[in-house]
C-alpha cells in the first residue's frame, strides 16, 4: 500500500474487511462510533475513496435499486486485503509507543477479524513489552529533572506516565482474557 495513505484509508479498508458498504454507511460509522476522530465529511470520505480504488485496494460497484438514489458499494480488493492485513500484523515498535497511540488501538480494533486471537495476543505482547521498556526512561527523566522543571510541566510528565501506566495495566488484562479464551478452546 502506498505509504502515503493516511490513517483514515487504513480505517476505510478495516471496516470495508468486516463487509462492503456505501460512502454514507462508512460516514455514520464514522459520525456515531468511537471512530469519531475521523472527519465524517463527504469531502473527507469520498476523495479517500477514490484514491483506494486508483490504487487497485478496494472497488466500487454500483447496486441496483428500486430507489431513485444509487448505492455505491465499496469492498476490499484482493491487494486491499493483503495491504490491509499487512499494516495491522506489523510489529508494535517504541516509536510507535511514543507517537502513534491512536494508530495502535486502530490497529489492535480490528485484528481478531482480519487475523485473529493469536495475532492479538501477539500485538498485545509487543504492546506490552514496549510500554513496560519505556516507562522507567520517563521517569528516570522525571527524576533527574524535577527540580529544573516548572509545576505544570511536572505534573504535565506525571499525568503522561500514568496514562502509559494505565495503557500498560490494559495491556495486561486485555492478554489475560485471550490467555483465558484460548485455554477454554483446548
Amino acid at each position: 500500500m502506498n505509504t502515503n495513505n493516511s490513517l483514515l484509508g487504513f480505517a476505510l479498508l478495516g471496516l470495508l474487511h468486516q463487509h462492503p458498504m456505501s460512502g454514507y454507511d462508512l460516514r455514520k460509522i464514522f459520525a456515531s462510533s468511537a471512530m469519531g476522530s475521523f472527519s465524517d465529511s463527504p469531502g473527507a470520505i469520498y476523495p479517500a475513496l477514490a484514491r483506494l480504488e486508483v490504487q487497485g485496494l478496494i472497488r466500487g460497484k454500483v447496486e441496483n435499486s428500486a430507489s431513485l438514489r444509487k448505492r455505491r458499494l465499496f469492498k476490499l480488493a484482493p491487494k486491499g486485503v493483503t495491504a490491509f492485513r499487512a499494516w495491522v500484523k506489523r510489529p508494535v515498535r517504541r516509536d510507535d509507543v511514543i507517537r502513534r497511540l491512536g494508530e495502535l488501538m486502530l490497529r489492535f480494533a480490528f485484528t481478531d477479524q482480519s487475523l485473529g486471537d493469536r495475532q492479538a495476543a501477539l500485538f498485545l505482547k509487543q504492546f506490552e513489552a514496549e510500554l513496560a521498556g519505556y516507562i522507567p526512561s520517563l521517569k528516570q527523566y522525571l527524576d533527574t529533572n524535577v527540580s529544573k522543571m516548572p509545576l505544570s510541566g511536572r505534573l504535565a510528565l506525571e499525568c503522561g506516565i500514568q496514562e502509559y501506566e494505565a495503557r500498560l495495566k490494559w495491556a495486561r488484562t486485555s492478554l489475560a482474557f485471550y490467555d483465558r479464551r484460548k485455554r477454554n478452546k483446548l
